[in-house]
């Protein structure tokens, strides 16, 4: 038989991916059911694929994207410039082998996109826009922040390699009890104790585009880029530990690793957890305050933060690439934009409105139970 008629008949297996391919249409478009695949059925998946990749020390979903690329860009030029085969079967092969990753993509994680907002999950009002309410909320920030920094304890900024393994150490603990606290706030608890973050194959790469971490989907893993800094480490630890639970928006992952390390008795993790929203405040302080009152702001808090900020900048755009990053964020972009995520990647500034949120909530929570 000769291979063109080989690659063209109907198997079993186009059955199987036909039927995978409507099951997953389904979860995405009817209401409700992407959370039951979050709450229900992806913890069963996520503990049985990170339980198999976790025996390997390196990330097996790097290795398997890196050779996809490979294969799809290089096997259509081996079959018809090098083999002489046709065209059709050859471009058909190829579009079969992208369903079957399109399919095992949101079976094994992606269908998360399709869950309900974290306002729905646990029954919280977005918080109003309003320049006092986020002046109020931008000053105990800035405190909170101060008091974290000068409690965390040199070993939160030391480079060595010892005292970057013990902030690794502390973050994988912290994170573990964090996450396991978290009942009722829309996330799944932690399913697999041995989880831990690997680093990232091609983290040059990522530096490049401003990657710091990566959930992969198709092995249950969370990668982390090997440039991260020591006072960096927990919060971007806990941010993927966040997507490997099953939050596929940015914000809210943002969100659940505030809460987690802010929360935590380490200094270093906490006052990682306030560092790493700081970005994200300061751009909403420079939108809603004056010229005077973000200048005044800014001198609220300690100087010594605002230079381990600027000394990141500088450390991160070092390591930067315009194309590379541009590349990136088009096509990461379009992702987003491709799961239902508002604003694509604007999602990573959600993190702010989701705070100020819950801590309202909070607030009316305590006043409630106090009368």
């Amino acid at each position: 038989m000769k291979f063109s008629n080989l690659t063209l008949k109907p198997r079993p297996r186009h059955l199987v991916l036909l039927v995978l391919f409507a099951t997953v249409t389904m979860f995405k478009m009817m209401a409700g059911w992407g959370d039951v695949y979050t709450h229900s059925i992806y913890p069963i998946i996520g503990r049985c694929l990170s339980a198999v990749s976790g025996l390997l020390p390196f990330a097996l979903g790097d290795v398997f994207i890196a050779l996809s690329i490979l294969w799809v860009v290089g096997y259509p030029v081996y079959s018809i410039c090098y083999r002489k085969r046709r065209k059709k079967p050859t471009f058909c092969r190829v579009a079969e082998y992208l369903a079957w990753v399109y399919v095992w993509f949101y079976a094994t994680w992606g269908l998360n996109y399709s869950q309900s907002n974290i306002y729905r999950r646990i029954g919280m009002r977005p918080a109003e826009a309003s320049a006092n309410r986020f002046k109020h909320f931008a000053n105990d920030y800035a405190d909170s922040l101060n008091a974290a920094y000068a409690k965390a304890g040199n070993a939160a900024y030391a480079n060595s390699s010892l005292a970057y393994a013990d902030i690794k150490r502390r973050s994988r603990l912290s994170t573990w009890q964090g996450y396991s606290q978290l009942e009722h706030m829309g996330i799944n608890e932690p399913f697999n104790p041995d989880a831990h973050a690997k680093t990232m194959l091609f983290s040059t790469l990522s530096s490049m585009a401003g990657i710091t971490g990566s959930m992969a989907p198709f092995f249950g893993e969370f990668t982390l880029n090997a440039d991260i800094r020591p006072h960096q480490y927990p919060a971007i630890y806990a941010h993927e530990y966040a997507h490997q639970l099953g939050i596929a928006n940015e914000g809210e992952a943002n969100f659940y690793s505030y809460i987690v390390c802010t929360s935590s008795t380490d200094g270093a993790v906490r006052f990682s957890g306030y560092y790493h929203i700081l970005p994200h405040v300061l751009g909403n302080a420079y939108n809603l305050l004056s010229e005077k009152e973000y200048e005044a702001y800014l001198k609220r808090i300690n100087p010594a933060i605002i230079s381990l900020a600027k000394s990141d900048r500088q450390y991160w755009l070092a390591r930067h690439s315009r194309i590379v990053d541009e590349t990136q964020n088009f096509f990461y972009n379009l992702y987003l934009k491709g799961n239902r995520v508002e604003g694509g990647t604007k999602s990573y500034s959600g993190v702010i409105g989701i705070i100020m949120a819950w801590e309202n909530r909070t607030a009316n929570s305590i006043s409630h139970h106090s009368k």
